[in-house]
């Protein structure tokens, strides 16, 4: 009988991520095999291109094995030696930069926003901003409604028990546009950027499901299949189009100097894409963003870990977070009804739902439902410019909550 407990007490100790299981509240332990599987669902939803492949298979592996991870350390408590997001002891923090793998990249990059805004000079090189310059009056209004849960889901936290700061932080995830969303939840709640940062990729990578069901249930297939007539759109030259950013990033720094790095990062990339700087653009679309995607990926996923998802607050962010996104979609599309009407029931109201500013996804979303109503209908190119005009009034309005509540 001692011989099996022996055995038994040998092999936990050397299967630790086993004997963690074990021995940690049940409660504790079911969120992690629950995360675990979760993860493993992420990375093959992701390899079917059912959800975002760049953020959710690193993102997925990430969740999946820091749950399993987990070992127990000389003073009696369990962890991991991925990374410690709650720093604030200097010397502490030299010395954990020593034990964690992932420790160097997340103090250096993720926690002061370096990676929000990498990430956002690679997505200007890939936005053409001639698309907001072709239709600025259309493109705005839809970014502008598309703005709505953002809005609305900020007095809705502050009477969920939330301080404005965190209620604002919450709201910003209406605009599902990741990189905003770190940014803001770094400045107004750093106590709450690792949930917040976790629930806002996960409810990103849905857009894809939620929102042609939206479009579905309040636009008419008549309208959804709508064909626009896109031979009346100006050509933008390159000088245009840089002018136009340069001068607009310039006085949006003016005016909202906490999200200066955002403003700078984002027209800096769409500058780089129209003077044609091929090694700059060849380096920033390339190695920059998709380095920046992928260790912004594995790093939130690292960060679920079962005590950070267990904390009541999550619950809230939660319910908040999809609030916001609904919202922000039947805003969208509440845009493009609106111009439906104003135009003589000529335009397509579907590319409301690209108001919503999650580069190009929403865009792709709506020509996908459009296609599937017409095949010969084309939105893509107002779609985009809404799309754009979506990033910069959801960097406005970032702007605006950091400004008042910092």
């Amino acid at each position: 009988m001692n011989g099996d407990c022996n055995m038994n007490f040998d092999i936990l100790s050397l299967f630790q991520g086993i004997a963690t299981l074990v021995g940690q509240d049940p409660t504790f332990a079911v969120a992690r095999i629950v995360l675990m599987l979760l993860g493993i669902s992420f990375v093959y939803l992701g390899y079917k291109g059912i959800l975002e492949a760049l953020i959710m298979i690193p993102m997925g592996l990430g969740m999946a094995t820091v749950n399993a991870s987990v070992l127990f350390f000389p003073d009696g408590k369990t962890g991991t030696i991925f990374l410690d997001p709650l720093i604030t002891d200097p010397s502490a923090l030299v010395n954990i930069l020593q034990i964690n793998w992932l420790q160097p990249i997340y103090t250096l990059s993720f926690t002061n926003g370096l990676i929000a805004c990498l990430v956002f000079i690679g997505i200007g090189v890939l936005c053409d901003i001639g698309f907001v310059l072709a239709r600025p009056f259309s493109s705005m209004f839809l970014a502008l409604w598309g703005e709505l849960g953002s809005v609305t889901v900020f007095p809705l936290a502050v009477a969920f028990g939330m301080t404005p700061q965190e209620a604002a932080a919450t709201a910003i995830v209406g605009g599902a546009d990741g990189p905003m969303v770190l940014f803001t939840s770094l400045m107004l709640s750093p106590h709450l950027f690792v949930p917040i940062g976790i629930v806002a990729y996960l409810y990103l990578s849905l857009c894809y499901g939620l929102y042609p069901y939206l479009i579905k249930a309040l636009i008419p297939k008549k309208m959804q299949a709508i064909q626009m007539d896109l031979r009346g759109m100006p050509q933008i030259t390159p000088l245009q189009k840089i002018m136009f950013s340069t001068i607009t990033v310039t006085i949006l720094c003016l005016l909202f100097p906490v999200a200066g790095p955002l403003f700078v990062s984002f027209f800096l990339g769409i500058v780089i894409r129209e003077a044609g700087i091929k090694p700059y653009i060849e380096f920033v679309e390339t190695t920059v963003l998709y380095c920046a995607t992928f260790f912004l990926g594995l790093l939130l996923g690292v960060l679920c870990e079962a005590g950070t998802i267990l904390n009541p607050v999550v619950l809230k962010i939660l319910i908040l977070g999809s609030t916001a996104l609904m919202l922000s979609g039947v805003g969208g599309l509440i845009g493009g009804i609106l111009l439906y009407y104003f135009s003589g029931k000529k335009y397509n109201p579907v590319i409301g739902i690209a108001g919503v500013s999650c580069v190009p996804t929403t865009a792709k979303v709506a020509q996908k439902v459009v296609f599937k109503a017409n095949p010969r209908a084309m939105i893509m190119p107002l779609a985009l410019g809404a799309n754009v005009s979506g990033v910069i009034t959801t960097a406005i309005l970032a702007g605006i909550y950091c400004t008042l509540l910092k």
